[in-house]
């Protein structure tokens, strides 16, 4: 009996493990239509079909009709065909990222693309499509954090857990201010999502933009413009999924992703395969319900550790005010502008400072810094305004005080805003920089602790935006106070008053005459006149 038994768990145990499985029955573009796994899978969930004599190809469920599920592929459908089996995989997809795989290149599975030793899996497991830590429980944004970039420091001041917008058009500088972003910034650790870049660009911005230096803190994702859809997509999941770990580790993460444009159009493809229905300019639905998900996991934590995120955005068209760019700039938390008239003229980065806009000021600065980039910015808006006629040289000098002032500076602001790619800027010189600048002398008085975010900062200097003629004059010739009158003095109505005796003046004009009269009081001295 015993030895039945035994040949029973046996055999038991050589059998294969159960798994389930559907056959593809309809293939269309990149859609796959697989029968049998209708109600065995959600959206969402892996799956792989077997191809013959290759490795078989990862999908994702993006959808379903007919009780069948509609899947997309991770990679080439080459070698996919009717009938193929399609097994059931993992469920909701995880990243377990690591402290090892800072300074490491990977794709959005996680695998190394730097040909270096294998990812190293860490602990714990990270949902790449995680939710948002709740609101209620969320740290406050606070703290300055110093990028590097003097016009952003200064002027579009960015704080710990901030998420930003960068708008750009094509070949306007956008990753040249990337690349001096991860370089120069005083973040922990630095998280970087390539989205859709082209592919020659990958090893150009590692080795040239980034360094060794810099990339000994950093960790890239990257997803290539040639790669699927959901690669795409996945790449922004995972550099999230990344930058939250180290978050969640006390970290202040300085996450950098280029582009969440790319990453709409890739949800917008996906989107319109399954069926979605197409919006304004082509996006579906789900583009717009997407982004606010992948945007709001950036920002402060629940503990010490916060994400700040600089999203790049390409506009179309140079148009901002298309859906992506007005979208975007509805969810972040400010937006930095870059200007192909700028860049035109040869000042990068070409940040247009009049339209870009740091929801953190003017609660993050103090008094005096605010007193100095609100007089920089009126000088710069007059200069816009009269910019045309200052340059066919119809505005005559004197016309305006205001326009006289903003001509007198202006070239001093553009050397400022001008920045080369190896020249790195510091916080707390920019201010000083351009107070200097614009000729407004600084008296430094005992500093105060940095106030948070959202209270009444201390001030730490008093500015003078110039010398006071007005309080010059009055200290040169002091008024003479009156003399005195006593209590007791009177004034009797009925002694005789006695005319004031005309004293002839002879003015400019002969045929004016003008007559002052005068008669001092009673014992009092006579002073000549003023």
């Amino acid at each position: 009996m015993n030895d039945i038994l035994e040949h029973v768990i046996d055999g038991v145990s050589r059998l294969d493990e159960l798994k389930l499985y559907g056959r593809v029955k309809a293939i269309q573009g990149m859609l796959i239509e697989i029968e049998g796994l209708g109600e065995r899978l959600s959206v969402g969930e892996r799956c792989h079909l077997e191809v013959r004599d290759k490795p078989a190809v990862a999908c994702e469920i993006v959808g379903f009709r007919d009780n069948r599920a509609l899947a997309m592929p991770f990679g080439p459908l080459e070698g996919v065909g009717l009938g193929c089996r399609a097994l059931v995989g993992e469920s909701q997809p995880v990243a377990y990222p690591d402290e090892r795989w800072l300074g490491r290149v990977i794709n959005a599975f996680g695998e190394p693309l730097d040909g270096g030793a294998p990812i190293v899996k860490g602990q714990a497991a990270y949902p790449l499509r995680a939710s948002p830590p709740p609101a209620h429980q969320r740290q406050r944004v606070a703290g300055k954090i110093d990028l590097g970039v003097r016009a952003i420091n200064t002027f579009i001041t960015c704080c710990r857990g901030q998420r930003m917008g960068i708008f750009s058009g094509s070949g306007v500088g956008k990753s040249i201010l990337m690349s001096m972003l991860s370089r120069y910034s005083t973040a922990d650790v630095i998280v970087i999502g390539l989205i859709g870049e082209r592919g020659r660009e990958v090893k150009e911005f590692i080795e040239e933009d980034l360094g060794e230096e810099g990339l000994a803190r950093s960790v890239l994702v990257v997803a290539t413009s040639n790669e699927s859809a959901l690669m795409r997509r996945q790449a922004a999941y995972m550099t999230m999924a990344v930058a939250e770990y180290f978050r969640d580790q006390g970290r202040d993460v300085l996450c950098l992703m280029d582009s969440i444009t790319r990453f709409a159009m890739a949800q917008r493809e996906i989107g319109l395969s399954a069926g979605e229905p197409p919006a304004s300019k082509g996006y579906t639905p789900t583009v717009f319900a997407e982004m606010p998900k992948l945007l709001e996991r950036a920002g402060p934590g629940t503990g010490m550790g916060s994400i700040t995120g600089l999203f790049t955005v390409l506009v179309e068209g140079d148009d901002h005010n298309e859906p992506i760019s007005d979208a975007v700039r509805g969810i972040v938390d400010g937006h930095i502008v870059l200007d192909r008239a700028i860049a035109e003229r040869n000042r990068y980065p070409a940040i247009n400072i009049l339209r870009s806009v740091s929801r953190t000021l003017p609660a993050c600065n103090s008094e005096i810094e605010n007193q100095i980039i609100d007089r920089a910015r009126s000088l710069m808006a007059v200069y816009e305004d009269m910019a045309e006629l200052i340059r066919l040289g119809a505005y005559r000098q004197g016309s305006d005080p205001a326009v006289d002032e903003a001509i007198r500076y202006y070239q001093g602001m553009e050397d400022f805003l001008q920045q080369g790619k190896l020249d790195q800027s510091f916080l707390e010189d920019g201010y000083r920089q351009l107070a200097e600048i614009l000729e407004m002398s600084v008296q430094e008085t005992p500093t105060e602790p940095e106030a948070p975010v959202g209270e009444e900062p201390t001030d730490a200097a008093m500015i003078i935006p110039g010398p006071d003629l007005t309080q010059a004059t009055a200290q040169a010739s002091p008024a003479e106070p009156p003399a005195p009158v006593a209590e007791n003095d009177s004034v009797d109505v009925d002694e005789e008053i006695t005319e004031p005796e005309e004293v002839p003046v002879v003015p400019a004009d002969p045929e004016d005459q003008v007559t002052i009269s005068s008669q001092p009081e009673a014992g009092a001295s006579e002073e000549p006149a003023t």
